[in-house]
């Protein structure tokens, strides 16, 4: 409640404490705890402890709720905040099994000074991440975004396909590199993919009619070599997703994503592990996971569309933009493939990159209820058994 104030003070909100709230800015060298104890006259504390360790850190958790046991006479339990980064979820997970409530929040959801230069410090931050907790469990409304943190097998199960998309980028690079190097010798017609591309080579010459030049070629044979050990390394993780799918029941989520035309099986394992697998409770919550939620801009006379947010997992956004080409091509005859054609013939065929992504949107959610409710998308068609 307020306190009138005196002397011509600002006022200050009382609040009536129930419990210790902490937030944890965490860096590799030094974790800095920020901390707000009752009977402490609403002032927060700022302790560190060395970056890593648990144990430190229990201790100062301790040393918290004893001070504040001594100051009022009462047993406060702890509730921290942490920001979603590099660290990941398992201090996370420590601190739930040491039964301490705990919160992953989107450091892009916590509210900010629009100034133009701005102070940021660890100190800051963890101030800002204590007062949108006490918000969060005061029950405001949309005053930050707390993050699910998956499981550890949700979190390994999904290993597979990241992996195979940073391969995948690797093999791009090393095909790029090798074609480079024969363009500038005057060949453009060698294809690295090829089984036969350690003979080809051996046959190929220089624009002027030269031999490769020694160094050159044994460059190219290393290239070869490194290519062939990710063309190995990709087989080896898609034989490890076809064992993970073939392993699950025929009434399985990924499985069923495989019964529609147009979706195959590298599809179905991204489209499940990065984001299907999660409860929803309505098609926005779906969209904005996914950053494919519109960001209108409302102000007095002006009103404008900004785009898709792009504010969810990107892997799942370039993934449903990627399939909803593919479902142009093999749905052709669904209401969704009818909708987009419709709607680009409106604008005399333009607009084709802005409405395959509110396609992919319209998609996404379809999806989502084929598979949790089992509404059927109109007009799809279902692969032979």
């Amino acid at each position: 409640m307020p306190v009138a104030a005196t002397n011509f003070q600002q006022a200050a909100i009382r609040t009536n404490l129930g419990a210790i709230f902490v937030s944890l800015e965490l860096s590799r060298s030094v974790w800095l705890i920020t901390s707000l104890s009752p009977g402490q006259a609403e002032k927060m504390s700022k302790h560190q402890v060395r970056g890593g360790d648990v144990a430190g850190l229990l201790v100062c958790f301790a040393t918290l709720q004893a001070k504040a046991h001594a100051r009022t006479g009462k047993h406060f339990p702890l509730i921290v905040i942490q920001e979603a980064g590099l660290d990941g979820f398992w201090l996370h997970r420590v601190l739930q099994s040491e039964g301490i409530e705990s919160h992953v929040v989107d450091p892009a959801s916590i509210a900010t000074s629009r100034r133009r230069r701005r102070a940021k410090t660890d100190k800051i931050d963890g101030e800002a991440l204590v007062r949108a907790l006490l918000a969060y469990k005061r029950g405001e409304p949309r005053v930050c975004a707390m993050v699910k943190a998956p499981t550890p097998e949700e979190e390994d199960q999904r290993r597979v396909s990241r992996e195979r998309k940073t391969l995948t980028a690797e093999r791009v690079e090393h095909v790029n590199r090798i074609k480079g190097l024969l363009f500038a010798q005057g060949v453009s017609d060698y294809e690295p993919m090829h089984r036969c591309r350690r003979a080809r080579l051996e046959e190929l010459r220089t624009g002027d009619g030269r031999p490769f030049p020694r160094h050159l070629k044994a460059q190219l044979i290393r290239e070869l070599d490194r290519l062939e050990l990710l063309l190995e390394q990709i087989e080896a993780v898609e034989a490890e997703r076809n064992i993970l799918l073939a392993a699950a029941s025929p009434t399985a989520a990924p499985v069923r994503l495989l019964e529609l035309k147009g979706i195959g099986p590298e599809f179905a394992n991204v489209l499940w592990s990065e984001g299907l697998y999660r409860h929803f409770d309505n098609r926005r919550q779906v969209a904005a996971y996914a950053g494919l939620a519109p960001t209108p801009w409302k102000s007095g006379t002006i009103d404008r569309e900004q785009g898709v947010s792009k504010a969810g997992n990107p892997r799942l956004r370039t993934t449903m933009v990627q399939l909803a080409w593919l479902w142009l091509r093999h749905q052709p005859g669904s209401a969704l493939s009818r909708w987009f054609q419709e709607r680009v013939k409106m604008v005399g065929g333009r607009l084709k990159k802005p409405m395959i992504v509110a396609l992919a949107r319209k998609l996404l959610i379809a999806l989502w209820k084929y598979m949790t409710a089992g509404v059927v998308i109109e007009g799809a068609v279902i692969k032979a058994a």
